[in-house]
């Protein structure tokens, strides 16, 4: 497996971020920003940023929290100006590597599926991925919105999966989410898994399926 690393990176207008990044080895398909969990970058979005680039794509994953605040602030204060300046730094040191825009793509678990649709709604790039994103009704943080309401405002392909035991998101939201998305006018899928929780831990056919959606889901957009 890829290994990572943590730096902060500079851009030569001043922006700066801390990014964990892995490369691939061999020949560069693209570029994808994750978008960390709400326990930040935790050891599995590591994992992810990694396998990602066993796929051959340069994964960075921005640290999109900042400070030493208890992670329940650290929600509160997201906002979509702040998420965005995150992964926009993101995006360009990805341009420096060569990466053209319909070659960027964005994806995220959990709060960072979020934060993935609110940059799909906000930015022309190549495609967009969300696991398990909340804040479909009511919104994770009092400055971000529900996502229904930026559904239709989708400026690239997105791709939502869900799993219907989740104890937190509820399948009638999902389902309210997929109807927000059909204004879009680029492609959108929402795909639900009847056993899988979450995580999917307690479904390991649905996570590996998931995870193959995914793949297929940049392989047939980042073109």
């Amino acid at each position: 497996m890829t290994e990572t690393r943590t730096e902060k990176f500079q851009l030569k207008d001043g922006r700066a971020a801390v990014l964990t990044v892995a490369e691939p080895e061999q020949v560069v398909r693209g570029g994808l920003v994750v978008l960390h969990e709400a326990g930040g970058v935790t050891d599995t979005v590591r994992l992810l940023v990694s396998a990602l680039a066993a796929e051959g794509w340069l994964a960075v994953a921005p640290h999109i929290y900042h400070g030493t605040l208890p992670q329940e602030e650290q929600v509160r204060q997201l906002s979509p100006a702040s998420v965005l300046a995150d992964t926009d730094i993101a995006f360009a040191v990805l341009a420096e590597r060569g990466i053209t825009a319909d070659l960027l793509g964005v994806v995220g678990f959990d709060l960072g599926g979020t934060a993935a649709m609110v940059v799909a709604a906000n930015r022309s790039i190549g495609a967009a991925v969300s696991v398990g994103a909340g804040g479909i009704i009511e919104p994770v943080s009092a400055a971000l919105p529900p996502l229904v309401e930026i559904a239709g405002e989708l400026k690239c392909p997105w791709l939502g999966i869900y799993g219907d035991q989740d104890d937190v998101i509820h399948s009638t939201e999902v389902e309210k989410l997929r109807d927000a998305t059909i204004g879009a006018g680029v492609a959108t899928n929402v795909v639900r898994y009847p056993g899988a929780g979450h995580r999917f831990d307690a479904d390991p056919a649905a996570a590996a399926e998931a995870w193959h959606r995914t793949l297929n889901w940049f392989d047939a957009h980042l073109r």
